[in-house]
């Protein structure tokens, strides 16, 4: 894996414009910055980041397995007790999931260590799956990288693929909703919008405010059109929080993610895989707070609430000292504590690598890189290729 200097295309944001890609500068900052590129090999690529991925999915399908069984692992992922019933009937259906992201502390040198799994609403699918895709092209094309180069990246046919299964035999029309005034939670639900109607499906946008309840039990959109498949970029732990929470199990709706994705969007998810699978390669140990294993872990830690966004509310400590945090709202429901993994300082950033699934296939790569080790909602995202 090399950082390496890549000169921009001359016209780039009319490019990243022409793709819909709207956000690509936050607060006058670069966000979609291609001045450099991560290279990788194939092998890395397959041996390091798309096998482990695969594993560790693997291993997360069993957690669940394991916290449906054990009412006390639901209780310390600060799981609702109302909604267990909701949890538990959408993993016994096989309701399908559609997509996530394994974020990974990775230096070309070593195994890829799991950060976090963002399984429930993870962002900057959209410049993974299209924009850096357009970038390698036009890259190659005008000599900025050598012709011939690949990119691990099949996202946008894949997520094609799965919104297919998830139309049949389920009702044609789909809705997709947000929160508003984000900008990047809309780019994101507009692309997946995009992907749904080329598999044949009758898109149907909704803020998630204008969303009502019928009388029937039934969740509406702002023109009190029944919801029956809802796309939601809003997260479970939050709607299990809202005035209608109570009315989910009865709302004869089919939502993506499922349910059963709230067991492992938690961080609470980490020390349960460290526990199945002590040791294992791509595992970072990990406790909860107040668990006296934590002592183990020495001055050397980094102490993460079991919901959060976008670095919100992570402390880094080393040698018992804060390196880095960041501020936020969440921590409420608790916190672990998950041992280092040392993120390659190239040229003065931390990249942390996105490593894609959609239904649960690895199929996609897309890497954020900071000046600071946490990755945080302003860190850069740049583009990828792997090297003929």
């Amino acid at each position: 894996m090399q950082r390496l200097r890549v000169a921009p295309r001359k016209d780039w944001q009319a490019e990243v414009e022409r793709l819909g890609f709207a956000y690509h500068t936050l607060d006058g900052a670069t966000y979609w910055d291609e001045s450099v590129a991560y290279a990788f090999s194939l092998k890395e690529i397959e041996d390091d980041i798309e096998a482990p991925t695969s594993e560790i999915e693997g291993l997360c399908f069993a957690f669940v397995e394991r916290a449906l069984k054990d009412e006390e692992v639901l209780r310390r992922l600060a799981i609702p007790e109302a909604q267990w019933g909701l949890i538990r009937d959408s993993w016994q259906r096989g309701d399908r999931n559609l997509y996530g992201r394994l974020d990974l502390a990775y230096d070309g040198k070593g195994p890829a260590k799991l950060l976090e799994y963002n399984a429930d609403t993870p962002t900057s699918l959209f410049e993974a799956a299209v924009v850096q895709w357009d970038w390698l092209e036009q890259a190659m094309a005008q000599g900025l990288i050598s012709r011939g180069c690949d990119q691990f990246n099949s996202l946008h046919e894949r997520l094609i693929a799965a919104f297919g299964q998830l139309r049949n035999p389920q009702p044609e029309r789909m809705h997709f909703t947000c929160v508003q005034g984000s900008f990047e939670d809309k780019g994101t639900v507009d692309y997946l919008i995009d992907c749904a109607s080329q598999a044949g499906i009758d898109a149907r946008f909704t803020f998630i405010e204008e969303m009502g309840l019928l009388a029937d039990g039934r969740f509406c959109d702002g023109a009190s059109l029944p919801i029956e498949l809802l796309f939601k970029l809003y997260p479970w732990e939050w709607l299990f929080r809202e005035q209608y929470a109570s009315a989910l199990a009865g709302s004869r709706c089919q939502f993506v993610e499922p349910p059963w994705k709230a067991l492992v969007s938690s961080k609470g998810l980490l020390p349960y895989l460290w526990e199945m699978a002590p040791g294992h390669p791509n595992l970072l140990p990990a406790y909860f707070e107040h668990d006296p294993r934590c002592s183990e872990l020495g001055a050397n830690h980094v102490r993460k609430p079991l919901y959060s966004r976008e670095g919100a509310n992570v402390t880094l400590v080393e040698g018992g000292t804060v390196r880095d945090s960041d501020d936020g709202p969440y921590g409420a429901e608790g916190f672990i504590v998950q041992a280092t993994a040392t993120l390659p300082n190239l040229d003065g950033n931390y990249p942390v690598l996105g490593s894609w699934l959609v239904a649960s296939q690895p199929c996609g790569l897309g890497v954020r890189e900071d000046t600071t080790p946490i990755t945080k909602n302003t860190s850069r995202f740049v583009p990828h290729f792997i090297e003929p």
